[in-house]
């Protein structure tokens, strides 16, 4: 099991945690990272842009003029993609982006991606997150006590006073332990996880 020390909200190590090696201590398996990640940003596509094709136009029902004799170049309809007005050749409709993983893939994407910050060291463990107030200031003074710029919070429960305080602060995320993700996980560079939402992702991911 990987051993790593926990912090308080000032900064000092106060003891070390051991991490469950079934969850922190995995294979990685870059291809599932990469598969979630795409996964995550395609679901999250609207896919709502729409042009408007040849037949949708208003407009054209007869040749401009006729086919020879004119002077100008044969047209069939007003319609037509290089006319003012005219619709797109190949237009661009409503579609679905999304895709499917099956959940043992998606289980093992997000427990490489936890292992990965474990090993690369830029998971800080806290023993709690007491913040009195929900200020903004009290979570940036945490931020800068743990030296942790672009972070994802992680709780065991929805704490109201960390989410208020942490909501303003750019480039911070908090989420529930139970709602991780391997998109969040990857996209933060440090993972701030209390000790408490620790024993729960171990026992939800278990």
């Amino acid at each position: 099991m990987a051993n790593v020390s926990v912090y308080n909200m000032e900064g000092a190590e106060v003891g070390t945690m051991e991490l469950s090696d079934a969850i922190f201590g995995v294979e990685i398996k870059p291809h599932l990272i990469h598969r979630a990640v795409i996964l995550h940003l395609a679901n999250m596509r609207q896919g709502t842009q729409k042009s408007k094709g040849r037949s949708e136009v208003s407009g054209g029902g007869r040749k401009p003029w006729r086919q020879k004799g004119t002077g100008h170049a044969r047209q069939g309809s007003i319609r037509a993609a290089q006319w003012k007005g005219g619709g797109m050749i190949f237009p661009v409709s409503p579609r679905d982006y999304s895709f499917k993983m099956n959940r043992r893939e998606k289980r093992s994407a997000l427990l490489s991606a936890l292992t990965a910050k474990v090993q690369d060291g830029t998971i800080i463990v806290v023993d709690s997150l007491a913040l009195e107030n929900g200020k903004t200031k009290e979570m940036a003074k945490v931020l800068a006590n743990l030296k942790a710029g672009k972070s994802l919070i992680v709780t065991e429960g929805t704490d109201m006073n960390v989410v208020l305080a942490a909501r303003n602060i750019p480039e911070v995320k908090t989420i529930n332990a139970d709602l991780l993700n391997t998109y969040d996980v990857m996209n933060y560079r440090n993972l701030i996880v209390t000790q408490d939402a620790v024993r729960k992702i171990e026992e939800v991911y278990a």
